[in-house]
């Protein structure tokens, strides 16, 4: 591995406190992209998996990965929730193929090795040896013991019905890796109702998997960049707005409540702005059938991001997760989890799921991230010596109640180096 001397290179350079300018070979270097994969997502991090929802009977399970690796998460008879990585401890294959589907055992099709679901081996064929003229040929040495040879198992926090999982099984707990603010609003979405899955959205953005935390944590571009946002005024001037980080700032919250004002006053405002366009019509205006829920507490969208690996999203009546599952330094996937909750009645589930056609990989808004990450990381590609900028609001890094900055992309790239670099 590289001295990060040699990997961050004088010119250009990280500068100041090392947040506001960002080298693009922090995208792009293989060697970079491989330590992070180690140090976020096998080592001291937790990583989201799923909901529980996804799993509720015995013996179901859901294929997921954390970083690069595959993971499976099951519902034990016992009704416990585990986390085991989905590579035979015989000959290391990746053994379960399903997305989704009901096990009693997980039986690797190579050589039939079978584990219980919480990943234990309990049957290896032969391993005894075979008689033959009276006999015993072959089999496993005398002191093979099975509980040698178990799947590799992951720590699992389970809170508010969402699952998280670590390699490291010294991690911190999840709610001090949360930290109070972000637990709150994690609380806030998770609050003890059950969850009801609705469906998902899954999409390969070919784009460093660290662009869409950055695009999440970035309140400057939904005003420019999304036309839907700002011609139907999911977007307005005149929204009241807070940004929090944990103290580490490598979690965020972008908090945000509609204002109140008349549209014409706001359109007045954005008319400036290109992305507004005034002669857009709706052919179902149900997408703006917007209910307030009392569980908002006020805010009408906040967007959690959880470093490193998921997102959490309110807008309006919309709920999802965000998995990001990279694949490679310039690419990653991204599962969307649409859901709501079991007490909802008929009419809100269909509100929720007209308003996720705002997002997801052909949603009105959320398929202009994915193009532009994807031209990010063209560029990062083809001038790997340069490095991108983020001073709006300035060079530190605090909470704010506006959304005129950056600052939690710096706070974000503090922690980032603050790991790498140790």
């Amino acid at each position: 591995m590289r001295d990060p001397s040699t990997i961050f290179p004088t010119e250009p350079t990280w500068e100041g406190d090392g947040t506001h300018r960002i080298p693009f070979l922090a995208y792009t270097d293989e060697e970079i992209y491989k330590r992070e994969l180690e140090r976020f997502f096998y080592k001291s991090h937790w990583c989201y998996v799923g909901l529980e929802a996804e799993v509720p009977n015995a013996g179901d399970f859901k294929r997921t990965v954390i970083g690069e690796r595959s993971v499976i998460m099951a519902r034990d008879p016992d009704g416990t929730v585990s986390v085991i990585e989905n590579v035979c401890a015989h000959r290391g294959m990746r053994f379960c193929r399903e997305r989704h589907g009901n096990r009693k055992e997980f039986v690797c099709p190579y050589h039939q090795w079978s584990y219980t679901l919480k990943g234990d081996l309990q049957g290896v064929p032969f391993r005894r040896g075979v008689k033959q003229d009276g006999k015993v040929q072959g089999g496993m040495p005398a002191d093979f013991k099975t509980s040698d040879h178990n799947l590799t198992k992951l720590k699992v926090a389970v809170r508010g019905g969402v699952v998280f999982a670590s390699f490291d099984h010294e991690v911190e707990s999840l709610e001090d890796y949360l930290g109070p603010a972000i637990l709150g609003y994690f609380d806030r979405l998770f609050n003890g109702r059950k969850l009801k899955i609705l469906g998902y959205n899954r999409q390969r953005i070919p784009g460093n998997w660290k662009l869409m935390q950055e695009n999440i944590k970035d309140p400057y571009h939904p005003g420019l960049l999304h036309t839907w946002f700002v011609t139907f005024g999911l977007w307005r001037a005149d929204n009241k707005s807070q940004l929090r980080m944990d103290d580490r700032h490598r979690h965020a919250a972008m908090i945000s409540t509609r204002g109140t004002a008349d549209k014409s006053a706001d359109a007045a405002q954005v008319t400036q702005v290109s992305s507004f366009k005034a002669t857009m019509q709706l052919h179902d205006p149900s997408f703006l059938d917007i209910v307030p829920e009392p569980w908002w507490n006020g805010p009408t969208a906040v967007m959690t991001t959880i470093f490193p690996s998921v997102i959490l999203q309110q807008q309006v009546n919309s709920v999802s997760t965000r998995h990001i599952q990279p694949d490679g330094h310039g690419s990653f996937d991204f599962v969307w989890t649409h859901f709501g909750f079991e007490d909802d009645t008929e009419e809100m589930t269909q509100r929720r799921l007209r308003q996720a056609n705002l997002f997801g990989p052909a949603g009105f808004v959320s398929a202009d991230d994915g193009e532009v990450i994807e031209f990010s990381q063209q560029a990062f590609e083809s001038k790997p010596f340069h490095r991108a900028v983020a001073e709006l609001g300035g060079r530190t890094v605090e909470d704010t109640e506006h959304m005129v900055t950056e600052t939690l992309i710096r706070g974000m790239y503090r922690y980032w180096r603050e790991v790498m670099e140790a």
